[in-house]
């Protein structure tokens, strides 16, 4: 799988905004040329976080993928509690091993799931793994939208 293919995958699923930081465009330079997925079918970046990220860099602190060796990105996914455990109880994994899925290096506590350079072993896993993650983020969306509507309802007098 290239990055590209990810994007162009993820980026048709109802609802995505797709977000690249670029030089200029306001964004810390950290992010220069990594890949956000949002739920977000009004297309404002909401405040929840992304569920899927692509990085192509290690950052401080997270550097366990080793991805300043050559064309080496990691997808991360906001997989849920349920996939994860299925992910994750054969033990841990090398963070840094190609076309393995296992848990994020920094946030396996929160649910994430993460691959190197996601391949031929990975990439059925990888497109229900974040049909999972958008499904979940698309939940947690209408959850939101949902309780906002009573809450405004609840504020109306009459």
């Amino acid at each position: 799988m290239e990055i590209q293919d990810i994007i162009e995958s993820v980026g048709a699923m109802d609802g995505v905004l797709v977000l690249t930081p670029r030089p200029g465009d306001g964004s810390p330079e950290i992010a220069w040329g990594d890949t956000f997925f949002y739920y977000a079918p009004d297309g404002v970046v909401p405040k929840a976080q992304p569920f899927a990220t692509i990085v192509t860099k290690d950052y401080p602190g997270d550097d366990t993928s080793r991805l300043d060796r050559p064309d080496a990105f990691r997808l991360n996914i906001a997989a849920g509690a349920e996939e994860f455990g299925r992910w994750t109880r054969s033990g841990p994994t090398d963070p840094g091993t190609a076309d393995v899925i296992g848990p994020h290096p920094v946030y396996g506590s929160l649910h994430w799931l993460a691959v190197v350079n996601p391949g031929p072993e990975t990439a059925t896993a990888v497109d229900e793994l974040l049909r999972e993650a958008h499904r979940l983020a698309r939940e947690r969306f209408q959850r939101h939208a949902n309780r906002g509507r009573a809450d405004a309802r609840d504020g109306q007098t009459g």
